[in-house]
């Protein structure tokens, strides 16, 4: 019973974040730094997106791998849902394939590290797994290799200073996949902070499988 109603809470959570940050990638991040135009990269969006790798761990860290894929999976068949329903296909098999990829190995990373200094396996697992994240989801929405998924965004494609603000010249969406992961990276610094406060009161309930 008790785990059972922990799941709910998890689930319910991954839920929660996967809706705010469908809704709120919408909103552009109006907002100037070091000269970089903000809102030509960042969506309100990015900042919510990596509070999933929090949920994921804390799950992790509480019940083992199996639990938090089931949470994984749950977010998963919302967030495709949502993105079906609220953009184009190519964007919803990127959003999808690109969540499933990155907490899978989170998950996976986390449960290696678990045993070591207790920031490790968040940190390490959360950044390796919004990496896979960034890279998929930028390169399924936007590469122009992937136009099997449907037809290329041309001002996507379009050359342009990197971040505005470099000579060098790359597709827009290289910089949005930069800032995308910058934001993730800080992000998911920052959740060392509940995680570490949280670690104490979520402690593990089974021993975690090896795998």
């Amino acid at each position: 019973m008790l785990t059972t109603r922990f799941t709910l809470i998890y689930v319910t959570l991954m839920t929660l974040v996967v809706v705010a940050s469908n809704f709120l990638v919408q909103f552009p991040l109006n907002a100037e730094l070091a000269g970089i135009n903000l809102a030509d990269i960042l969506t309100w969006g990015a900042f919510t997106y990596p509070v999933a790798f929090l949920i994921t761990d804390l799950t992790n860290r509480q019940f083992g791998p199996r639990a938090a894929r089931k949470i994984v999976f749950a977010g998963f068949v919302v967030g495709v849902a949502l993105s079906f329903y609220t953009s184009v296909p190519r964007i919803a098999i990127a959003s999808g394939s690109a969540y499933l990829a990155g907490q899978l190995l989170d998950i996976s990373v986390f449960n290696r590290l678990r045993r070591q200094a207790w920031w490790r396996a968040p940190l390490v697992g959360s950044l390796i797994g919004s990496m896979l994240d960034t890279v998929i989801f930028f390169s399924f929405a936007f590469a122009a290799f992937f136009v099997f998924f449907g037809p290329n965004d041309p001002f996507a494609l379009e050359s342009a200073p990197i971040l505005g603000v470099f000579t060098a010249e790359a597709p827009r969406w290289i910089s949005w996949a930069i800032g995308d992961f910058a934001v993730k990276t800080i992000v998911g610094l920052a959740m060392l902070l509940p995680y570490g406060a949280l670690m104490n009161v979520l402690r593990p309930m089974q021993a975690a499988p090896a795998r």
